[in-house]
């Protein structure tokens, strides 16, 4: 960070979450804070310009994550990916792994160029499903 500009007390939160690289611009920053998917210390808040300080926790609601982030610093400008990293401690929880056998069983795929099933197929294809020998 550069020496000649002072260090702030507070920031507005959509500014931090800019700097640290949580969102790639400012303005969804704020369309973020306002939607209700920014939390301070656990309290939800509605304002972009709400300040945040040294050792606040944000928890920040993304489209396939939940950011849990403790602030380190408050910084002066958007710096690199490095430098943003400085700014903030992550306690997210670790992303569950889910085991390859409990997925569900790819789709049968018919080779291509047969076309549609017949209705004799069809039939015999519920036979075979329902493990009975009756037709619909």
């Amino acid at each position: 960070m550069n020496a000649s500009i002072p260090a702030p007390s507070k920031l507005r939160v959509d500014k931090w979450l800019w700097y640290t690289r949580v969102v790639k611009s400012r303005s969804l920053a704020a369309t973020l804070v306002k939607s209700g998917k920014v939390r301070v210390n656990s309290e939800r808040i509605g304002s972009p310009s709400r300040a945040v300080t040294f050792d606040d926790v944000l928890t920040v609601t993304l489209q396939r994550q939940i950011k849990v982030l403790k602030v380190v610093e408050l910084g002066s400008r958007r710096g690199p990916a490095p430098e943003a990293q400085l700014l903030y401690e992550d306690l997210s929880p670790k992303p569950v792994r889910t085991d390859p056998l409990s997925r569900p069983a790819k789709q049968a795929v018919r080779e291509e160029g047969t076309g549609r099933p017949t209705k004799k197929q069809r039939r015999e294809l519920s036979r075979f499903r329902s493990g009975a020998g009756e037709e619909f």
